[in-house]
């Protein structure tokens, strides 16, 4: 059995996938930090791993360069794609949160506000933060009651609990995974798009919140920890040269900074 089926099938369940999202996942995890422009075959071989047709691709890169997110290169036979300015703008934000560090211990302070806070969980009467937030509106700082985890996380949005189950399942599978070059890569790529579009969406659930049964407990530490066991294998993929596909510019020292690793 293919060891990357059930990743690829758990990302077949959302829904048919959306190959101009998955581009732009790969632009950020393996393309913005190896000199920002990448071969078309290499883009080909990544995602074709896991399951996306060259033709889809192509369709996905010519929507991206209609909207304005990347641009094509051609040199000769061989077609390179790298991120407009524009593109590359609406990325720092997103990276920040995506790679942040998760937390290293208990949240110290919880604030209740009644009104809506940026990042915080919707609460019953208002938002809850797991950190010290002024605003113009009532607001209480403290620690949660012993059964407050509970009552939240069972009144967390459907679609949040089902992405961190989605996500639970993908770490689950990278456990057990033991991946070749390739392998890693495209592991990798969809783990942080996976990530990606979790942290995007919806506010952070840190573990204190997380029921006793749902594993992992610390689902940011255990992402960070699966990127970590994937990079190494992941940037020797990056490194290859193989036939018409031209290896990758060296990395620069940020990768070794994500999830608060350096």
């Amino acid at each position: 059995m293919d060891p990357l089926q059930p990743l690829i099938d758990n990302l077949h369940s959302d829904g048919r996938p959306r190959v101009w999202s998955l581009v732009i996942t790969v632009f950020g995890d393996s393309v913005q930090l190896r000199g920002g422009r990448v071969p078309a075959v290499r883009l080909n071989r990544l995602l074709g791993r896991i399951g996306i047709e060259s033709g889809a691709l192509r369709t996905s890169l010519s929507r991206l360069s209609r909207d304005g997110w990347v641009e094509g290169r051609k040199s000769g036979r061989t077609s390179s794609y790298a991120l407009t300015p524009s593109g590359t703008a609406q990325f720092g934000p997103a990276t920040a949160r995506i790679y942040a560090a998760p937390r290293n211990g208990p949240v110290a302070d919880w604030t209740f506000s009644t009104q809506e806070v940026a990042g915080a969980l919707r609460v019953a009467g208002g938002w809850l933060s797991p950190s010290k937030v002024t605003t113009s509106g009532f607001q209480i700082t403290g620690s949660l009651s012993k059964n407050s985890a509970d009552d939240i996380w069972n009144n967390l949005a459907s679609d949040h609990v089902a992405a961190l189950g989605k996500l639970a399942d993908d770490l689950a599978t990278l456990a057990g995974l033991d991946p070749d070059p390739i392998d890693a890569a495209a592991a990798r790529t969809l783990l942080i798009h996976r990530w990606r579009r979790l942290v995007l969406r919806h506010p952070e659930v840190p573990a204190e919140l997380t029921p006793a049964d749902f594993a992992p407990h610390d689902i940011h530490r255990a992402v960070a920890d699966a990127y970590a066991r994937l990079t190494p294998m992941a940037e020797q993929w990056l490194d290859l040269a193989q036939g018409d596909m031209p290896a990758m510019p060296n990395a620069t020292p940020a990768l070794a900074k994500r999830f608060g690793q350096a």
